[in-house]
C-alpha cells in the first residue's frame, strides 16, 4: 500500500480518534488521494456480499460494482443495455430465452467468463434460496428444476426456459437484479463446501465487475480495488465506504476532506453544503419508498379498520415539509413515480376526527399499546417519533424500538413485529418489482417463508391481488398491463396494511471536482467505476 494510502486507511479506521481531532478544530487533514473515493454511508444493513444472498441496500451497492449480469443498467440512460451476454431472442412460443455471451470477457481471476459460469450463476442462487431467489425462481425456476430449464448449449449461448410466456421485458429487466451476477465458477467451486460457496462469497469476490472485494469489516468499512481485467477503464482505483451513522459527522468529514462523497445527509446539513463553495449537492429521485406495516399477526393490527385509522394518523404533508424538506415526497402508492402503471392519488392526510371514528368501529375508541420498529438511522427515528406523536392524537401508545439495520431486518423477516417504519426500493426497472412484494403473496402461513416478500412478511394474505398480479406479468399489450397495475394499487390502498408515505430523493454531497458519483436513482444501485476526481 502506497504511503498515502496507508495514511488514509489509519484515518479511516480510526474513527474516535479522526472525529475528536474534528471536533477540537484541529487543521484540515490532507485531501484523499486522487484515485480513490471515500464514501461515508450507513452500512449496518449488510449482512453478506454473495450475490445469491444479499438483499440490502448498502450490500447491493457493493455487488453492482464488483460484478456483472447478462443485462446490464446503463448508468447514464439507466435503461436495459447489453452486459455479459451480447444479444438475446425468445422463441415464438414465449417460453424459451436465448443469450449470446459477449466475446473477450473476463473474471477478475483472469478467467473467461463463458455460458458455463452464468448457468452455474443463475442455478446456484436457485439452489442456495436466499432472500433474492424469488426474482428468478417467479419464472418457474426451481431447485429440482434449474438444471434442465438454465443450461449452457455451449461455450458463448445459454438458454433459459420459463414456466409461461412472461412478457419478455420482465425477464430482461428481472437479470438486471443483482442476484442476477455472474460468478467465478472456477474460483468459487475452488471455495465451495456443501452450500455451493455461500460462506466463502459472504466475505470474498469472484466478479467481472469494475472492482473487487479487499475488505469488508461489518459496521465499520469495506475496501473495493479496481479489478485489472475489467474491459473499460476505471478512474478511482480504490473505494473506502466508511459507515458512519450520524448525518452530521458525515457532513464534518466531507467539510474536512477526509470522504468524498456522504450519502446519509439531513434537510440541515444539506442547506451547509449548498452555502459551501468546495462541495455540491445531487439530487436524485430514487425508486425507494417509505411505508409503515402492521403485522396482521398481531390481533389489534389485524383489524383492518385499526391499520386504516393508522394511515389517517400520519402527517405527510407536515413531516415532509418540516422534517425532510424537499428529500421525500408525498407518495402514497407502491409503485415509485416513473414505473409503467405507477399512480399519484393521494387518499389519505392527517385527520384524526375520523381515525378515531374508525377505531371506535374497530372496538379501541380509547386507542391501545404497540410498538414501532425502526432502523436506528436519524432519518427514520425522526420521521418514527413524528408518527408517534399523531397516534397518540387518538389514543395509540406506541413505543419505538431502534436497533441496528440488521437487526431490524431479522425481525421483520421473522415476522416477530407489530407495527414497522421500512423503506423498499425496486429490485429491476419492471412494475412486478414491486407489485409481487407488496401485492402477492402465495403462501400465507409461516412454512412459506417468504421473507423476500412484503405481503408475507405482515403476513397479509393479498388475496384480492394475487391473481392481478399472476395476470399483469403475463400481458404483452402494454395498456392493458398498465391497467391491471394501476388496479391493483388502488386495491392495495385501501386494503393493505402496508402504508406507502414518501417517495426518497437521495441528496448525496460530493466535494467539488468529484464527478460522475450516481446513486442509480429508481432502476439500479450506485455506481462507483463512472466517478472522476479532478485536482480543486
Amino acid at each position: 500500500m502506497s504511503s498515502s494510502l496507508r495514511s488514509l486507511a489509519c484515518r479511516l479506521f480510526a474513527g474516535t480518534v479522526l472525529l475528536g481531532s474534528v471536533a477540537a478544530g484541529s487543521a484540515a487533514l490532507a485531501e484523499t488521494p486522487a484515485d480513490t473515493l471515500v464514501i461515508a454511508n450507513g452500512i449496518d444493513d449488510m449482512k453478506s456480499l454473495d450475490p445469491a444472498e444479499s438483499f440490502e441496500f448498502s450490500g447491493q451497492d457493493q455487488i453492482n460494482n464488483i460484478y456483472e449480469t447478462l443485462v446490464e443498467i446503463d448508468p447514464q440512460t439507466l435503461k436495459p443495455v447489453p452486459g455479459l451476454a451480447a444479444s438475446w431472442s425468445v422463441s415464438d412460443d414465449g417460453l424459451t430465452f436465448t443469450f449470446k455471451m459477449a466475446e473477450g470477457r473476463k473474471f477478475a481471476s483472469g478467467n473467461p467468463v463463458t455460458a458455463e459460469d452464468a448457468a452455474f450463476s443463475l442455478q446456484r442462487a436457485v439452489k442456495l434460496d436466499q432472500t433474492p431467489a424469488f426474482i428468478l425462481t417467479q419464472f418457474g425456476l426451481s431447485k429440482d428444476n434449474v438444471d434442465q430449464t438454465v443450461k449452457a448449449v455451449d461455450a458463448s449461448t445459454l438458454q433459459i426456459v420459463t414456466d409461461k410466456p412472461y412478457a419478455p421485458s420482465f425477464l430482461y429487466n428481472a437479470l438486471t437484479a443483482e442476484v442476477g451476477s455472474i460468478v467465478d465458477k472456477a474460483v468459487v467451486m475452488e471455495n465451495a463446501g456443501e452450500d455451493y460457496g455461500n460462506t466463502w462469497l459472504d466475505t470474498h469476490s469472484a466478479g467481472s465487475g469494475p472492482y473487487v472485494l479487499r475488505a469488508w469489516k461489518p459496521n465499520e468499512s469495506v475496501v473495493l480495488d479496481a479489478n485489472p481485467n475489467f474491459d473499460r477503464e476505471v478512474a478511482m482505483k480504490r473505494v473506502f465506504v466508511r459507515h458512519v451513522v450520524e448525518p452530521a459527522t458525515q457532513l464534518l468529514l466531507l467539510q474536512k476532506g477526509d470522504v468524498d462523497v456522504a450519502r446519509n445527509l439531513g434537510p440541515t446539513d444539506i442547506a451547509s453544503v449548498e452555502k459551501d463553495a468546495n462541495l455540491k449537492v445531487q439530487t436524485e429521485l430514487r425508486g425507494q419508498v417509505y411505508y409503515l406495516s402492521g403485522n396482521q399477526k398481531d390481533e389489534i393490527l389485524s383489524k383492518p379498520k385499526v391499520m386504516e385509522a393508522i394511515k389517517y394518523l400520519i402527517d405527510y404533508d407536515g413531516i415532509t415539509s418540516q422534517l425532510l424538506k424537499g428529500q421525500e415526497q408525498v407518495h402514497q402508492s407502491f409503485l415509485p413515480a416513473g414505473f409503467l402503471g405507477a399512480i399519484e392519488d393521494k387518499p389519505f392526510k392527517l385527520d384524526v376526527a375520523k381515525a378515531k371514528a374508525l377505531l371506535a368501529e374497530a372496538g379501541y375508541p380509547d386507542g391501545f399499546e404497540t410498538e414501532i420498529l425502526i432502523r436506528n438511522e436519524k432519518e427514520r427515528v425522526d420521521i418514527a417519533q413524528a408518527i408517534q406523536g399523531t397516534l397518540a392524537q387518538a389514543g395509540i401508545k406506541a413505543s419505538l424500538r431502534s436497533v441496528t439495520g440488521a437487526e431490524a431486518l431479522s425481525i421483520y423477516r421473522a415476522r416477530n413485529h407489530k407495527l414497522t417504519l421500512q423503506t423498499w426500493g425496486p429490485d429491476y426497472p419492471d412494475p412486478q418489482t414491486n407489485a409481487s412484494v407488496f401485492a402477492a403473496n402465495a403462501d400465507n402461513s409461516d412454512a412459506g417463508a417468504l421473507v423476500g416478500n412484503l405481503a408475507w412478511r405482515n403476513a397479509y394474505a393479498a388475496t384480492e391481488t394475487t391473481p392481478q398480479v399472476a395476470a399483469a406479468v403475463v400481458e404483452k399489450d402494454e395498456a392493458k398491463r398498465a391497467k391491471l397495475y394501476e388496479d391493483m394499487q388502488r386495491h392495495e390502498q385501501m386494503a393493505s396494511p402496508i402504508a406507502v408515505l414518501f417517495q426518497r430523493s437521495e441528496q448525496p454531497a460530493v466535494r467539488k471536482g468529484v464527478d460522475g458519483f450516481k446513486t442509480g436513482s429508481a432502476v439500479a444501485s450506485a455506481f462507483y467505476w463512472t466517478v472522476t476526481k479532478t485536482a480543486q
